[in-house]
């Protein structure tokens, strides 16, 4: 039974009470008593206006489904239902002609492209890793990965030839960045005596060798003639070190399985430690203990010879959860679970108080900014509540209006469909937007369940809405004034063993016009920078702002099978297909508590996973079952089967326990089968309230 204490008629879980008035409070100079009065009266507020949006939620879907339903078999014809959304309420009117006014943004966000990095809060290991991620060694993500058109390594040791074909893509590199007044990088022996071209590149020298700058980004070039690479270069170059992911976000949502407090203890604990500068892992590597820890600053000797500091780290958001979960580490006086949400908000914003008050290691945000991300907001209102929820947080820690930034995910139907009003919500807070397929695809499917079966999956990637409603998230940002102020970005690469690929397709991102856009690794986030050296999104802008701005009947056309007449193989290969991924994430989501991890997929290849990628996989499934596609007996038949292969797949972990043949002891099982056969009655198809209640189980099981 959970050890609580009461604070101010809210039912606190003991450990969490304790991390907050024992490691948050005294630091900022809160005292408990007075701060969870002020959490009580806040969650008096905003704990019901939290529970109608989502009421408003049911109920425009339940409209929409009966709409559907009364026209089925019948096309869609555009302007009867964009009229019948604007009558329920789902599509807004635009608010006009505005520019968002927000201040306080870091360069990293506001004038500064660049790769971005989400890791899973509860992961130090990997937290510490993205954190540092701001500068990476370009020749060791090139020597370790298939981006280079080389032959691999061979053997257990350093292989010249590849160590070879890493240098001459390096001084390709450095010619095409940073070129030398005459002549070519591969020609230099000597760089003391080197010419740029643009002598503004040179930004000064460093302990290593010299820093380099390119559209915003820096390039150290290092010198040492005695180590293993530099004695085998003409030049004793021996690295090229990028600065790659400008920014991180700590994810306290879809990559993490949090579901009652000692999850969230941990998950605000490793959040405080990356924000104090004292959060380390130790951990074993080839044998030996490894620790980790946050790298410092750069020190760089300006050509004056003036002593300067450039960012060692990642400048951090916090991705807070959504408003659809609640969680038992507080219990509301009338004995409800309070709204993860504004738990979130009002916890992570205590422990970056610390940050704004200067109280810090190495600080965070120049700017004395908190940047949360707010994940999975329908529309407007919603989107206006976050904001007076962050304006009562502020005045809970005492902070200044607008202290609190936000990030909009634009992955919800009825967020893209009335983005601008969206932006307009929180324009005096705004500091990202970024695209979410992933999840903007099962809120697709969900949204239009009852309309009739969706198209296989592969193919709604190539659909006509997908295109419009990446193309509609840059323009209208760039109508309200986000360039120069905020990230405008696009979603991630998910495999993270398949850099040539990544190199060739997500150069497309920085393109678009996107300031940033997601990567799965720190290799990863050091090769995507090289695109934003090949790129200046901020040249692209002006033209891409002058393009006419897609309309809404594109961004509103339903992925529809219109008189599809599938094969039985077919229809058992698309099963098979989302059965896979399905249970090859949910397994370790329910047994081991792993929230996001590389997951391999029907065809073995390693494909990063999380919540979204699951929502599509579940809900494409039961659509497809509610509308006859399938049976529920072949539904069941492939769900089997792939529950061996995913066992298979993982015969080489030791904590793993096999699905196959437990199918009713297998919580992990019967988890996924609940996502499918019970996907229909989820709220906007999320997976959250079924997994937390399999993982809440398998937990009080052990």
């Amino acid at each position: 039974m959970t050890d609580r204490v009461d604070r101010s008629g809210l039912q606190v879980d003991a450990k969490l009470a304790r991390f907050v008035e024992e490691q948050v409070l005294p630091s900022i100079g809160q005292q408990a008593a007075a701060f969870w009065q002020g959490f009580a009266q806040l969650l008096s507020v905003y704990a019901p206006r939290n529970s109608t949006l989502l009421d408003t939620r049911d109920s425009l879907q339940a409209q929409i489904d009966a709409w559907h339903g009364a026209r089925a078999g019948r096309p869609i014809d555009q302007a009867e239902y964009q009229a019948f959304l604007r009558e329920i309420g789902y599509l807004v009117p635009e608010p006009g002609v505005f520019t968002v006014t927000t201040t306080g943004v870091d360069p990293e966000i506001a004038t500064m492209a660049g790769p971005q990095l989400v890791v899973p809060v509860l992961n130090a290991r990997f937290l510490l890793n993205a954190a540092n991620a701001r500068w990476g060694s370009l020749y060791d993500a090139w020597y370790g990965t298939d981006a280079l058109d080389a032959a691999p390594a061979q053997g257990t040791g350093y292989d010249e030839a590849r160590g070879a074909a890493v240098i001459a893509a390096g001084r390709a590199f450095l010619d095409q960045a940073v070129p030398l007044k005459s002549g070519s990088w591969a020609d230099l022996a000597d760089v003391t005596a080197l010419e740029l071209a643009d002598e503004a590149q040179l930004v000064g020298k460093t302990a290593a060798g010299l820093l380099l700058i390119n559209n915003g980004l820096g390039v150290e070039v290092v010198v040492d003639p005695a180590a293993q690479v530099g004695s085998t270069d003409k030049a004793g170059i021996s690295d090229i070190v990028l600065e790659a992911a400008l920014t991180a976000i700590v994810d306290l949502e879809d990559s993490i399985a949090a579901v009652d407090a000692a999850d969230k203890v941990l998950a605000y604990a490793n959040w405080l430690g990356v924000i104090q500068g004292d959060l380390t892992d130790t951990f074993q590597k080839g044998g030996k203990s490894q620790t980790r820890a946050l790298a410092p600053d750069k020190e760089v000797t300006l050509p004056s010879g003036e002593a300067a500091l450039m960012p060692g780290r990642s400048l951090l958001f916090v991705r807070n959860v959504g408003h659809l979960m609640t969680n038992p580490a507080i219990l509301l006086p009338g004995g409800g679970e309070i709204p993860e949400g504004i738990l979130d908000a009002v916890i992570t914003s205590a422990i970056s108080a610390q940050d704004v008050r200067g109280l810090t290691k190495y600080g965070n945000s120049r700017e004395g900014s908190i940047y949360i991300v707010k994940p999975k907001m329908h529309g407007p209102e919603e989107c206006a509540f976050t904001n007076d929820l962050f304006d009562a947080v502020e005045d809970l820690l005492g902070l200044a209006r607008h202290t609190i930034k936000v990030g909009v995910m634009d992955e919800e139907r009825r967020t893209s469909a009335n983005l601008a009003a969206c932006i307009h919500a929180v324009r005096e807070r705004i500091v990202f937007i970024n695209t979410g397929f992933l999840d903007r695809t099962g809120d697709e499917i969900h949204t239009s369940m009852q309309a009739g079966p969706m198209i296989r999956k592969a193919a709604i990637k190539a659909s006509a809405w997908i295109a419009a409603y990446e193309k509609r998230n840059v323009a209208i940002g760039l109508a309200h004034g986000l360039s120069g102020v905020a990230q405008i970005g696009k979603g991630m690469w998910a495999a993270p063993d398949m850099m040539r690929d990544m190199m060739t397709q997500k150069i497309g991102h920085p393109k678009t016009g996107a300031n940033t856009a997601w990567v799965p690794s720190p290799t990863a986030a050091t090769l995507h920078a090289m695109h934003y050296h090949q790129v200046n999104v901020f040249g692209l802008r002006e033209d891409i702002a002058a393009q006419e701005v897609p309309g809404l009947d594109l961004l509103l056309q339903v992925p529809l099978a219109h008189g599809a007449n599938w094969s039985e193989d077919e229809v058992r290969e698309e099963l098979d297909n989302n059965a896979q991924g399905l249970l090859g994430y949910v397994v370790r989501w329910i047994d081991q508590g792993v929230g996001c991890s590389k997951v391999p997929d029907i065809n073995d290849v390693g494909l990063m996973e999380d919540r979204a990628t699951l929502r599509i996989s579940s809900q494409h499934m039961a659509n497809w079952l509610l509308h006859g596609v399938c049976s529920p007996e072949q539904v069941m038949d492939s769900l089997k089967r792939m529950a061996a292969k995913v066992d298979a797949q993982n015969a080489g972990d030791p904590l793993y326990q096999p699905m196959a043949g437990n199918w009713d002891t297998s919580m992990a099982f019967q988890a996924g089968c609940d996502l499918v056969f019970k996907g229909v009655d989820q709220p906007n198809g999320y997976t959250e309230p079924l997994l937390h209640a399999w993982r809440l189980k398998k937990k009080m099981a052990a």
